[in-house]
């Protein structure tokens, strides 16, 4: 069924797949390109533009609530208006290289974070989007690559779980032929005692 909407639908489900879980997409797509189910490059601008729309609501979060949240809650989770402005300026100083490794790294788990440190600190759009959309096409070729070459893993992997299985069920039935064969030579030989 759902190959049959993704034969369907193809890239207008891979968008808001992308937009709400864009790295698992990401690989699963490029598993699915590998099996002819997708062309390359009409999935590839798909993936970048749906990871970037993502980014850039994040960053629209941040921009629009991001002070707003940490005035009313930042005192319960421990951020206050003086922290978040030594971060606005490290930002600024060094956001290009922000921005870049952490959409090539996925943020080493701090992604939304940065997207959003991004809008809290009015990053420009023009810097946001650049820095963003360079990691995001590395990211992206990264993540459909590692999906293309090693989800054939899983068909191999399968189909050796299915072999095991095949001789498992065969030496099966040879131990159990071989146990019935003993049993019956034993019941011979009392028999005949």
């Amino acid at each position: 069924m759902i190959i049959d909407l993704l034969l369907k639908y193809r890239y207008l489900i891979i968008f808001p797949a992308t937009i709400i879980e864009g790295p698992i997409v990401s690989v699963l797509s490029g598993f699915l390109l590998q099996l002819k189910y997708f062309e390359l490059i009409p999935l590839y601008i798909t993936i970048i533009c749906a990871d970037l729309t993502g980014d850039l609501l994040w960053y629209a979060v941040g921009h629009h609530w991001g002070d707003k949240f940490v005035k009313r809650f930042g005192k319960y989770v421990g951020i206050t208006e003086e922290a978040i402005e030594k971060v606005k300026g490290i930002f600024h100083e060094h956001k290009n290289k922000f921005l870049f490794f952490s959409k090539v790294t996925m943020g080493f788990g701090f992604a939304l974070a940065t997207l959003i440190t991004a809008g809290i600190s009015r990053i420009p759009l023009k810097n946001f989007i650049t820095f963003t959309a360079l990691g995001q096409i590395l990211w992206t070729a990264f993540l459909l690559s590692i999906g293309y070459f090693f989800g054939t893993f899983y068909l191999m992997i399968d189909k050796g779980f299915q072999t095991i299985g095949l001789i498992t069920f065969i030496v099966l039935i040879i131990l159990l032929g071989m146990g019935f064969n003993n049993y019956v030579k034993t019941l011979k030989i009392k028999k005949l005692s």
